[in-house]
């Protein structure tokens, strides 16, 4: 069976999900998680949100169906320009097998997003928290990281404090 995703990525605004919720039960295989993250391509920023979402969604229980694409991943974390993009980049980096260079190059973005004032403060907080989650696999910016959440708290944001103390906590 061939999935119709456009009927449940299309309509609405940016404020609304339309049916996109209600797709995420229906991606079942890798080949429907790649025909749906073929819509990140996309030049409609409505679409790549969508898709995006629930391509996020769908790899909090199955991050393997990320591994494929990986490379494209990275390369969309260089180049994203919305701000809904870059939150759900951010929570799938996390979860990927990255090399020691494309931890580094990762890292580098996140870090350079979670520090800009200007950045929303989704991206900063799901920025951190994918930093979180790849030094918790590899142990290797131990430091940096925790300079970075001292840094953080003295901007007194109060979802950037929640993060943090929930990742202190833990």
């Amino acid at each position: 069976m061939t999935i119709d995703l456009i009927k449940y990525l299309k309509g609405g605004d940016l404020r609304s999900n339309a049916k996109a919720k209600e797709l995420e039960s229906l991606i079942k295989t890798q080949k429907d998680f790649d025909a749906l993250f073929h819509f990140l391509y996309s030049k409609d920023r409505l679409l790549i949100m969508r898709a995006a979402d629930v391509l996020e969604e769908i790899s909090r229980a199955n991050p393997n169906y990320l591994w494929p694409h990986q490379r494209d991943i990275l390369q969309f974390l260089k180049t994203a320009k919305h701000k809904e993009f870059k939150w759900h980049l951010a929570q799938m980096v996390g979860r990927l097998q990255l090399t020691p260079v494309q931890r580094q190059e990762a890292s580098d973005v996140l870090t350079s997003w979670v520090t800009d004032s200007s950045e929303s403060k989704i991206v900063r907080v799901n920025a951190l928290q994918a930093l979180y989650d790849i030094n918790e696999q590899y142990h290797e910016r131990d430091e940096e990281l925790q300079e970075l959440i001292e840094n953080l708290k003295k901007e007194n944001i109060p979802s950037l404090i929640s993060r943090i103390r929930k990742l202190t906590s833990s």
